[in-house]
């Protein structure tokens, strides 16, 4: 098994909470596979095929709303792992998320995200990702 370590798959992934972040469920879309698998930790936990993303910031927005949270963000930290061996990666980045809650900034921290990616021609794609929840949000330190 040949196995290099390469940047592009982490471009793509760092690329899709960007999006996440900006809430631009089209360019989150854009970087997924039709295939593609979305594994949370919210209810109902997995979402798949090529509407995954869609569906999924559809109900992170419902839930957002039942709870009153807003303003989620996900900072990303240097890779834990990243690997391409052939078209497949596999990468893992620490995050940190923080978001509103009825009007408390709140941080998730020692999260990671979990991306498999493939390379479909030029590009690599999302072909999933995993959400590994860390410790329980606290109110954020100003």
């Amino acid at each position: 098994m040949n196995t290099t370590v390469a940047d592009e798959p982490v471009d793509v992934a760092r690329r899709y909470v960007a999006a996440f972040n900006g809430g631009d469920v089209d360019a989150m879309a854009a970087c997924f596979t039709d295939s593609g698998s979305i594994l949370d930790g919210m209810a109902p936990h997995l979402w798949q095929g090529a509407t995954a993303p869609r569906d999924w910031y559809s109900d992170v927005m419902a839930e957002s709303e039942h709870l009153g949270a807003t303003g989620y963000f996900v900072e990303l930290a240097a890779p834990a792992h990243n690997a391409v061996t052939g078209d497949d990666a596999y990468v893992v980045l620490p995050a940190t998320m923080s978001f509103d809650l009825r009007g408390r900034r709140m941080v998730q921290t020692g999260a990671s995200l979990t991306f498999a990616l493939h390379r479909r021609g030029p590009s690599w794609l999302i072909a999933g990702w995993a959400w590994t929840k860390g410790a329980p949000a606290e109110p954020a330190v100003t």
